[in-house]
């Protein structure tokens, strides 16, 4: 009996292994998809990890039920069949569902997670509990046989898990890992069917998943990306109120805006605040050197060059997709502007003491924040390397009540003697929010100079120098306290 229906022990491993890597790749690829929507936080991460794991349970319940009231031959290639096409549809619906559900909520985070992970972890989840039946001959070997099944899954889960995080992702897009994996998947599932020889049916059922597939696909995907980067659907669309202007959207965010024929004009008041602050510290011309934590679409480094030439602008920016598309936008970055893909914290660490006359934070977008960038420790670093007559001008979006901006103001407050922060009369009031340029150094801050050239760009934005009142009791972040997720408040 054993020998006419037990999977030979290779196959068995097999099968067990790559359903299981599958599902840690979905979870860790998943986490990326939705993150732009809403958010790389905290309550992200628990409602990914929760869904994957209902899934687990949900799948393992439902296998083990139909491995008794039927043969599991007869599943084993549908399970996986069906997995690999419902992982393939995952990149499309999300983002078409992203739309609609951006924001931080509750049941926004739940639903796309939910969305992302759920129904194709639970059909792979099903195939172990149906291998251990299909393996089990007596009860004296449930033990063993459970036991030796459960460690594959595991061992399974942690290679999906390792080569998801070393390796894939830093070569290919999420859609494309997730894609990938389900068409294997789906191979995988067509070519057990036939070796158990309950493929006629599942043939035919194939041909009809793999044509609605395709016009699900087709359907649903979203057109908007240009490149998908490791964290990011970028794509550049051109200004219709001014032909040489060049808009850089990362996902659902207008992260940066270049001029092809006027480096020196900005558009968006928070860098314009920046470029203010970059004007005042030295005469006009005089060349500056700057360090840019984020790049984005290099907007501020493309003008220092363009306003103070002779300086140097060392850029760090951690997707090697956003750099590419950045150094596509006309005019061309010039020699002096070195753009370094790695992490903000890590390429901070690297570099000299008192190597920089102005140190740029433009690494929070929106609801994404990575809160290691937002710490007294990150700030102690930026001190390091600037230089004694230096300054610290941080980008930070927030909405009333504005506890991520009050409480990064302390924190920078911490390391800095002199502060300042420029916004909008509503950020600064907090009656409505938006971004907060946070400004600081070590030596008294040409305030009016700032404000003079504020007025001159003809920016609606104010600056703001007495911050108790603003700060309140807001707390210090540091790296062993840095509740960013639940402290910022999205766009209303």
């Amino acid at each position: 009996m054993r020998a006419s229906r037990a999977l030979p022990g290779w196959l068995a491993v097999a099968v067990v292994f790559v359903a299981s890597a599958a599902v840690l790749v979905l979870e860790i690829v998943g986490l990326r998809l939705v993150a732009p929507y809403i958010g790389i936080t905290l309550e992200t991460s628990s409602a990914i990890i929760g869904v994957a794991l209902a899934a687990i349970a949900a799948g393992a319940f439902t296998g083990g039920r139909l491995a008794d009231e039927s043969d599991p031959r007869r599943w084993l290639g549908v399970l996986l069949l069906g997995g690999g096409a419902l992982m393939t549809f995952v990149p499309a619906v999300v983002r078409r569902a992203g739309e609609t559900l951006s924001g931080a909520e509750g049941g926004s985070v739940l639903l796309l997670a939910g969305l992302a992970v759920f129904l194709p972890a639970a059909v792979l989840s099903a195939v172990p509990p149906m291998v251990v039946k299909l393996q089990l001959a007596t009860l004296a070997e449930t033990g063993t046989v459970v036991g030796r099944l459960s460690g594959v899954g595991t061992l399974g889960a942690i290679a999906g898990t390792f080569l998801t995080g070393f390796v894939l992702v830093s070569r290919l897009s999420s859609s494309t890992i997730l894609v990938s994996t389900g068409a294997l998947l789906i191979v995988a599932g067509l070519a057990l069917a036939l070796y158990l020889r309950v493929g006629d049916r599942l043939l035919a059922a194939g041909a009809i998943v793999i044509g609605v597939l395709g016009t699900g696909i087709a359907a649903f995907a979203s057109p908007q990306c240009d490149v998908e980067t490791t964290y990011h659907c970028a794509r550049v669309e051109a200004d219709p109120e001014r032909p040489s202007g060049q808009v850089l959207l990362l996902d659902t965010l207008r992260h940066s805006y270049v001029d092809a024929e006027d480096p020196t004009y900005l558009e968006f008041n928070y860098t314009n605040a920046i470029a203010s602050v970059a004007d005042a510290l030295a005469p006009a011309g005089e060349p500056i050197d700057s360090l840019h934590i984020g790049g984005g679409g290099l907007s501020l480094p493309r003008y220092l060059d363009a306003t103070r030439p002779g300086g140097q602008s060392v850029v760090l920016e951690v997707d090697p997709g956003v750099a590419e598309v950045a150094l596509g936008l006309s005019p061309p970055v010039e020699a002096s502007v070195d753009l370094r893909v790695v992490d903000g914290r890590v390429g901070l660490a690297e570099l000299s003491p008192e190597s920089f006359d102005l140190v740029v934070g433009d690494a929070f977008g929106g609801l994404s924040v990575p809160w290691h960038l937002t710490t007294v420790e990150t700030v102690r670093d930026v001190a390091r390397v600037l230089r004694p007559s230096g300054a610290y001008a941080l980008n930070v979006i927030d909405y009333p009540p504005a506890d991520f901006a009050r409480a990064e103001l302390a924190t920078v407050r911490a390391v800095f003697p002199h502060v300042l922060v420029i916004g909008t009369a509503g950020a600064l009031d907090r009656t409505v929010g938006g971004n907060y340029v946070i400004v600081a150094s070590m030596s008294p801050l040409p305030v009016s100079a700032v404000e003079e050239r504020i007025s001159s760009r003809g920016t609606p934005i104010d600056v703001l120098t007495s911050l108790d009142a603003f700060v309140g009791d807001a707390q210090v972040l540091t790296d062993d306290h840095a509740p960013v997720d639940q402290l910022l408040t999205p766009f209303p």
